[in-house]
């Protein structure tokens, strides 16, 4: 089927500061380039430190001195829900700026990304009338007086979040939807990369009657706009997704100010195949879980562990079906994934392929890069057969669609080598005995087990990871404790 692109136009991205759209400081701007075609789909503001500064005193008085800070919980939320209507009625826009800007299938950003970030912002709606606290049973210490004690949950005040390029909105809407319903005031740095979809919704959230300042969103390099806002004195919590390294800046830099920081990091997620899984199911699930987006998903079933006993078989299908993919422009129908987000996560991902080749690993499908009609950042589905854990591409985050395949002898082997990485961020578990998934389930060191599924989320339920892979959730009620403090009141009612 022909490619069929929405006849959408992108204009110039500007920065959105105190209610207000305009050029950098510096003047300077930066190309956002469509990996499908490598062309410059539009220029982009170059955010400065002095930007930062601006955006976050706007945020600070919005905070503090406001309508932001001072509003009822029920207030924000009808804010919270018209912003979701805005999303819906802008989907198709929204679905185009994702696909054209990081390669995701429009399919797929249209079909569940753009409704998954409306229903986080109804979700996260509901809970601004419900943040809560408690009275407590307190009878004081060295004397007998009558007293009251009770908790307050409060909002931190200023939050910054910088997202990465793989899934922009999705992973953006899950820091921005519980900061505001919390009450905090946000500025959002998005990825220099994939910065198209965060400004159509700074564009939403002042449509939607966000007060001025209440919501910013700066472009520009980490390094400069990254910084500015860890170390910044106003702001007060940092929040991001991104390379576990780039995590570890984070949180050396922002120790300075002692900000409040949530950190949703790399991983290099084991997906066991037990010998008595419904194979054909596995086989759906193994491919869905690392080529979905193709690859560059933090939570990629990017290590499968087979059991040996059906090693050879799922091999075989495995790469009967994998060769089967077609890999193709975001917009046509027929592709089952895109290309890589740009040129150098590109060239990344065929390092990789290399060393995994100079490893010994047995490549059984794909590796090569190519293009279409002599454009685009595409790579092959690859397997790596009769690899080790100790191999470089089974430890390192590689980030796109190559997956080693490890052997393994026993349900305990399987948890020795599904634990035995530095990461901690999801995994997942085949096998038709429920039993013995809810016992690797246990077992397993990671804050998501999928059991005989991959890729499935929701609102309500929280998401992070362990070790390596971060801290603090998203998602979930669980989110919200990230983005609120306690309060504890006392008072002495007499003798």
């Amino acid at each position: 089927m022909a490619v069929q692109k929405p006849n959408l136009k992108i204009a110039e991205g500007r920065l959105f500061i105190n209610g207000k759209w305009k050029a950098s400081r510096s003047g300077k701007t930066f190309p956002t380039i469509d990996p499908a075609t490598e062309d410059v789909i539009a220029r982009i503001a170059e955010g400065t430190a002095d930007d930062v500064e601006e955006s976050a005193n706007a945020a600070h008085a919005a905070f503090h001195d406001g309508p932001w800070g001072k509003m009822p919980g029920s207030e924000r939320a009808k804010i919270m829900h018209r912003i979701a209507d805005l999303i819906e009625e802008r989907g198709d826009e929204l679905a185009f700026r994702e696909s054209i800007d990081m390669g995701m299938l429009y399919r797929d950003a249209k079909g569940w990304g753009i409704p998954h970030i409306a229903n986080m912002f109804r979700y996260y709606a509901g809970w601004a009338t419900k943040i809560e606290g408690s009275v407590k049973p307190a009878e004081g210490v060295g004397y007998r007086k009558e007293l009251m004690a009770y908790t307050l949950r409060e909002p931190l005040g200023v939050v910054a979040a910088i997202t990465p390029f793989n899934f922009p909105l999705i992973l953006s809407v899950s820091k921005i939807a519980p900061a505001l319903a919390a009450g905090n005031t946000f500025i959002h740095k998005p990825a220099s990369s994939t910065p198209l979809a965060a400004i159509a919704l700074a564009e939403i959230a002042q449509q939607a009657g966000m007060p001025d300042g209440a919501y910013n969103m700066i472009t520009g390099p980490g390094n400069v706009i990254g910084t500015a806002l860890t170390k910044h004195p106003l702001i007060d919590k940092v929040a991001i997704t991104g390379s576990t390294a780039t995590g570890q800046q984070i949180i050396r830099d922002g120790a300075e100010t002692m900000k409040h920081i949530t950190v949703e990091l790399g991983g290099k997620s084991p997906h066991i195949i037990f010998a008595d899984a419904d194979l054909e199911a596995a086989l759906t699930w193994a491919y869905y879980g690392i080529f979905l987006n193709k690859g560059e998903v933090c939570v990629a079933g990017s290590r499968l562990l087979v059991e040996r006993p059906i090693y050879d078989q799922f091999i075989e299908r495995f790469v009967e079906r994998v060769k089967k993919i077609k890999v193709g422009n975001p917009f046509d129908s027929e592709s089952e994934y895109g290309p890589m987000a740009d040129d150098k996560e590109h060239a990344k991902v065929m390092r990789y392929i290399d060393i995994g080749k100079k490893e010994g690993a047995r490549l059984v499908s794909g590796g090569n890069a190519f293009k279409i009609d002599g454009k685009g950042f595409y790579i092959e589905p690859t397997i790596f057969a009769d690899a080790t854990n100790d191999m470089k591409i089974a430890r390192e985050e590689i980030f796109g669609p190559v997956v080693p395949v490890i052997p393994f002898d026993g349900f305990d082997e399987a948890i020795q080598l599904a634990n035995d990485t530095p990461y901690g961020l999801a995994s997942g578990v085949q096998t038709r005995d429920i039993a013995k998934a809810m016992r690797a389930a246990r077992r397993i060191k990671a804050g998501t087990v999928w059991l005989n599924t991959w890729h499935q989320y929701d609102p309500s339920v929280p998401f992070g990871g362990y070790k390596m892979s971060g801290y603090g959730r998203e998602q979930g009620w669980e989110a919200l404790m990230n983005y609120t403090q306690t309060k504890s009141v006392w008072l002495e009612l007499g003798a």
